[in-house]
C-alpha cells in the first residue's frame, strides 16, 4: 500500500542570483561576499529556531498526517547525540536518512493528535475529548507493557442517545470503531455495563453517565518474549508534512494478529467512583503493549486523569503505578534504544 503522503514534491530552491538580461549601460558585476580569513563562501547563516519552541502549547503541530491506512507517524526531531545531523544541502530530493531523527516524545501523558479518528475533538490542554456521529476511537499518547497501571476516566457530558466504551487498546486497534471491536482492544461500555472485545459483549456491572469517575486498571506480568526497551524508529522512513518531520511505519495487522498469545496472569479491573466492578477479564487478554483508550458514540464527553493524584486510587491489593509514570520511564527507553541503534551502526562502518 502506498503511503498517503510520500508523494510531496521536493521543496523548490532559490537560488540568491537574479536573472541577466545583458550587458548595458551601469552593469556591475556581482561580488561574491568573503568570509573573514579572505576565502570565499556560499552559505548563508541561517537562525535554528529550537525545535519544542516551534510547537504549539499542547506540544504537537496543529496540522499533522493522522494515522491512517495501515500507517502510522510518529513525530520526529534531529537527534543531537548523532553527529553531522544536518542532511547534505546538494541532494535535497534525496530522502533523508532516518538516523539523523529521533522519536519527539512530550514531557507528560496526554490523549494523543494523531491516533485517534479525525472527527474526535480534542480539548487544547488534550484531556478530554468529545464525540462526533458514530463510535470512533481516541488513544493516549504513551503505552504499557507490563506491570501494573491505572487511569481516571470522568464522563462530564452525555446526551440523550450518546454513549462511551472506556478501556485500553494495543496500537493496531482499529480506530474508526468502538473500543473493544477487534483483538487489540477491550472495553466496558456505559449503557448497561457490558464489556466488549472482539465484538462480543458479556454482561460486567451496572451502566455508568454523567458525573461518573470511572478507574482502569490493568496488570500485565513480565514475559521472556516482551521487549523491555521501547523499539527505535530509525529504521523506518521519514516524511516531511507541514515544516515537521514524522517517521512512517507500515500496519501489519494480519501478521501481528496471528501471532498474539494469551499473557497467563494478565487482568483488568474496572472501578466505578471508587468500588471495583469485579475482574473485567483475566487470562485472556493478549500480550503486547496497550495505550489507555477512549471511544465515543455521538456527542459524549470525557476527560482522563493520567495521575499521579487520583480522585479514588486503586486498593492497596493492587500493585500499581499512575500512567503519567510513564512519559519519564519512555524517554529513558527510547534514549537507551537509539544510543544502542547508533553503536550498531559504528560497529557495522556506518557514520
Amino acid at each position: 500500500m502506498n503511503s498517503p503522503y510520500n508523494n510531496a514534491p521536493p521543496p523548490t530552491q532559490h537560488t540568491n542570483t537574479l536573472p541577466t538580461f545583458g550587458k548595458g549601460r551601469g552593469t556591475r558585476k556581482k561580488r561574491k561576499p568573503q568570509d573573514s580569513a579572505g576565502g570565499n563562501t556560499n552559505k548563508k547563516s541561517k537562525i535554528e529556531v529550537p525545535y519544542n519552541q516551534r510547537l504549539p502549547v499542547h506540544g504537537f503541530p496543529i496540522e499533522h498526517p493522522f494515522n491512517k491506512d495501515g500507517y502510522r507517524y510518529i513525530l520526529a526531531e534531529p537527534d543531537p547525540h548523532i553527529p553531522d545531523n544536518d542532511p547534505d544541502p546538494d541532494c535535497p530530493g534525496k530522502p533523508i536518512p532516518g538516523k539523523l531523527y529521533r522519536q519527539w516524545l512530550h514531557k507528560n501523558v496526554l490523549l494523543s493528535l494523531h491516533d485517534r479518528a479525525p472527527q474526535l475533538k480534542v480539548s487544547d490542554d488534550r484531556r478530554s475529548v468529545t464525540g462526533e456521529k458514530g463510535y470512533s476511537m481516541i488513544r493516549a499518547s504513551h503505552c504499557v507493557k507490563e506491570g501494573g497501571w491505572y487511569y481516571e476516566a470522568t464522563i462530564t457530558d452525555m446526551p440523550e442517545g450518546s454513549a462511551t466504551r472506556l478501556g485500553w487498546s494495543q496500537k493496531l486497534g482499529n480506530l474508526q470503531a468502538p473500543l473493544g471491536y477487534d483483538k487489540f482492544s477491550y472495553s466496558w461500555r456505559s449503557r448497561k455495563g457490558t464489556r466488549f472485545h472482539q465484538s462480543k459483549g458479556k454482561h460486567y456491572s451496572d451502566g455508568y453517565n454523567k458525573g461518573d469517575i470511572l478507574g482502569f486498571y490493568f496488570y500485565l506480568p513480565p514475559s521472556k518474549s516482551s521487549k523491555t526497551l521501547e523499539d527505535t524508529c530509525k529504521d523506518n522512513a521519514l516524511i516531511k508534512f507541514k515544516s515537521f518531520f514524522y517517521f512512517e511505519e507500515k500496519d501489519e495487522v494480519d501478521l501481528t494478529e496471528k501471532s498474539l498469545k494469551p499473557a497467563k496472569g494478565a487482568f483488568m479491573e474496572f472501578f466505578k467512583n471508587g468500588k471495583s466492578q469485579g475482574i473485567a477479564w483475566k487470562d485472556e487478554i493478549f500480550s503486547g503493549t496497550y495505550y489507555p483508550c477512549l471511544s465515543i458514540y455521538k456527542a459524549a464527553t470525557v476527560k482522563v486523569n493520567f495521575g499521579p493524584k487520583f480522585k479514588f486510587y486503586p486498593p492497596r491489593t493492587l500493585p500499581y503505578k499512575p500512567m503519567s509514570d510513564r512519559a519519564y520511564s519512555t524517554m529513558i527507553e527510547c534514549c537507551v534504544s537509539d544510543l544502542l541503534y547508533a553503536v550498531q551502526l559504528d560497529v557495522d562502518g556506518e557514520k
